[in-house]
C-alpha cells in the first residue's frame, strides 16, 4: 500500500475535507486510508505564532498545499521557508480575491514557482489522487525516522510517530535513537492503526519501541541504523557555507541565541557569520546527514524570522 505525505499551509482549514483529525499538538495530523493508499495531511497549527511549527511541518512532508486566502507577510515567510529547503513538489490553491498575477510574482524565484496551479477542492483531490510516494527504500538504503511525537501507551510502552524518510523498518530490528545514542528495540509496527509486520519509505508509523522510556524522548530526535548519521556535540563548532535571506535585515550578533531547524530538530544555537560562511555553536547536540539542509531561525524577530539557510558539511 502506498503512502503519501502532505504539508497545508496558508489557509489549512480545508484539511477537515481532505481527511480525518488525528494526532494534535502544536501541529495537527490528518490522514485517510483509500484501497491502495494512506494519505497524511500535517498543518502547522500554531503558525503564524510560533515559525517552529512551520519548519517541522515542512520538514514531516514531501508534498506541499499552499491555500492562499490573504497576500500578507505570513504567506512571504512560508513561501520562504518552503524555498529554504528546496521544496518543489506542490500545489497552490487561492481564493477568488487574490490577484493571482500578484501571488505568481511573489514565488517567482523560488522553488515554489514550481507548484502546480490549482482550480479548486475537487481539482485538487483528483490531482492528489494520481501522485505516487516518493519513496527511499531500495536494498540496503539505511533506516530513518524523525520522531514527531511520543507517547506512555499502558500495556504497550514507549510509541514513537514519524514518517520513514528511507529504508524498510521490520519487528524486532535493532536501531539507534540519535543524537542520545540509546540502543532500542521495534517492538511492533502499526500503519494507519493497522498492524504490519514491515514498513517502508515514505510510509507514517507508529512503532512501539523497547530501550528507552517517552521523556527521554523529544521531537526532532532520530530513530535509523546505527552509524549511519553525524552528530554535533554541545559546544562543539562546525562551519560551512550560508546563504543570508534578502529579506531579514539585522545584524547577526556573535553573542545572540538562534535556533537552527534541520529536520525535524530545532535546537540553540550561537552564530558567528565570516563572509558566505557561517560557523555554528549548538547548545544541544544535533544529529545530521552529509549534505542535509538547514534553517537558521530568529523566532522572536518581529520581522521575517528567517535569517538563511544552508547544507551541513
Amino acid at each position: 500500500m502506498k503512502s503519501i505525505n502532505f504539508v497545508l499551509l496558508g489557509d489549512y482549514q480545508i484539511v477537515s475535507e481532505l481527511g480525518k483529525k488525528g494526532t494534535t499538538s502544536d501541529i495537527a495530523i490528518y490522514d485517510k486510508k483509500t484501497s491502495d493508499a494512506v494519505y497524511t495531511w500535517t498543518a502547522p497549527i500554531t503558525f503564524p505564532d510560533k515559525i517552529q511549527s512551520l519548519m517541522q511541518s515542512i520538514n514531516i512532508a514531501e508534498y506541499a498545499i499552499l491555500n492562499v486566502t490573504k497576500i500578507d507577510k505570513y504567506l512571504g515567510e512560508q513561501i520562504i521557508a518552503l524555498d529554504s529547503v528546496d521544496f518543489r513538489d506542490g500545489f497552490i490553491i487561492h481564493s477568488y480575491e487574490v490577484d493571482e498575477a500578484k501571488l505568481r510574482t511573489l514565488i517567482k524565484n523560488t522553488s515554489v514557482s514550481n507548484f502546480k496551479f490549482i482550480d479548486n477542492l475537487e481539482q485538487l483531490k483528483h490531482e492528489i489522487s494520481g501522485l505516487e510516494p516518493k519513496s527511499r527504500n531500495y536494498a540496503s538504503i539505511p533506516v530513518m525516522i524523525p520522531i514527531d511525537h511520543v507517547f506512555d501507551v499502558k500495556g504497550v510502552g514507549t510509541v514513537i510517530l514519524g514518517v520513514i524518510k528511507q529504508g524498510t523498518i521490520k519487528t524486532y530490528d535493532q536501531l539507534k535513537i540519535i543524537p542520545l545514542g540509546k540502543d532500542v528495540v521495534v517492538k511492533s509496527i502499526q500503519m494507519h492503526d493497522d498492524p504490519v509486520p514491515e514498513s517502508q519509505s515514505p510510509a507514517r508509523v507508529g512503532l512501539g519501541i523497547k530501550g528507552i522510556t517517552a521523556e527521554d524522548i523529544s521531537r526532532g530526535d532520530i530513530l535509523c541504523t546505527p552509524g549511519y548519521l553525524t552528530s554535533i556535540s554541545s559546544g562543539n563548532k562546525v562551519s560551512t557555507k550560508f546563504t543570508q535571506n534578502s529579506f531579514f535585515k539585522e545584524d547577526i550578533g556573535e553573542n545572540q541565541v538562534y535556533m537552527i531547524s534541520i529536520g525535524l530538530q530545532i535546537k540553540p544555537v550561537k552564530v558567528k557569520k565570516m563572509n558566505d560562511m557561517i560557523e555554528i555553536t549548538p547548545e544541544k547536540s544535533i544529529a545530521y546527514f552529509s549534505n542535509q539542509p538547514f534553517v537558521l531561525l530568529k523566532p522572536d524577530s518581529r520581522g521575517i524570522r528567517i535569517i538563511g539557510k544552508g547544507l551541513l558539511p
